[in-house]
């Protein structure tokens, strides 16, 4: 091998090897800092785009159990309506039996027509109030009709659907639009035949709402348990996704430590090669002694 002061080849060598090994480390600590193995598609394109479109599903699954919570809301409110109406209509199924007692006197049959006005007045309220989120699965008619319809999955054709339940308009047809119904005033009279009569006319009503309204409960649970289910498997499919997201983009960092440790002492040997190669061409200065 020829001496010359122009070309240092020892020289060249150890610098490639400094630069590739701080290409390395450079590498190296970008995966510490950012604790991925495949931060970008420089890294690895086919693992890259195929974690950008599971990425993309994952905040579709997030959108989906966004919606599917939203209707869980609006139908346990309408569940809790419905089962609080359900026990207010048994009271007036009692207080219904209660009045056609012909040995009840005037003051007893007004004050128990009294209560189911009263008791009325409730079921209409909670028709009104089983509303959230502008959304009320209870009330009907003009623009209140309300029903809900949520995501199902990631296929905006997939949807989970609750109809209006038409409380409104099925409490109308039991007790009628005004506020005392003439049925249940009609118990108040001092005639307990006539009593008698308007208290089995109410009471095939009641009996006939009630059941609409268990009916309408069981469909709002079985809607309810079906929006429980999809929600629990939806989180299981987030949690599936997002691992499978860390498997082929997460860097392994006890891995990536080890390596750190290993290229330092490569580049400390690597600065010290270079040295060593940049000081052979002071040897030649010796041969013009």
């Amino acid at each position: 091998m020829a001496f010359s002061v122009n070309t240092n080849a020892g020289a060249m060598a150890a610098l490639q090897s400094l630069n590739s090994t701080n290409r390395s480390m450079e590498t190296t600590q970008s995966r510490i800092t950012t604790g991925l193995n495949v931060a970008s598609t420089k890294d690895d394109s086919a693992k890259y785009t195929v974690a950008q479109t599971l990425r993309g599903d994952l905040g579709k699954l997030n959108a989906v159990t966004s919606s599917l919570n939203n209707a869980k809301s609006v139908t346990d409110v309408a569940v809790a309506g419905s089962e609080q109406i359900s026990d207010l209509l048994n009271q007036m199924k009692s207080k219904t039996l209660e009045a056609s007692d012909a040995g009840l006197d005037v003051e007893s049959r007004t004050a128990i027509s009294k209560d189911l006005v009263s008791l009325k007045k409730q079921i209409n309220t909670i028709i009104d109030g089983s509303d959230f989120n502008g959304v009320n699965l209870l009330k009907d008619g003009g623009t209140t009709d309300g029903a809900v319809s949520a995501l199902q999955s990631i296929s905006s054709d997939d949807t989970l659907s609750i109809a209006n339940q038409g409380y409104t308009t099925k409490a109308t047809t039991a007790f009628g639009a005004s506020t005392d119904d003439a049925t249940i005033t009609a118990l108040a009279g001092a005639d307990s035949a006539v009593a008698a009569t308007a208290a089995s006319d109410l009471s095939d009503t009641l009996d006939t709402f009630f059941d609409e309204v268990k009916t309408s409960l069981s469909e709002l649970g079985a809607g309810s348990r079906q929006i429980d289910g999809q929600l629990a498997f939806n989180s299981n499919l987030t949690d599936v996704v997002t691992t499978g997201i860390g498997s082929l983009v997460d860097a392994d960092l006890a891995k990536e430590s080890a390596s750190l440790q290993a290229l330092q002492v490569q580049q400390q040997l690597g600065v010290q090669a270079l040295s060593i190669a940049n000081q052979a061409p002071q040897t030649l200065l010796s041969l013009f002694r």
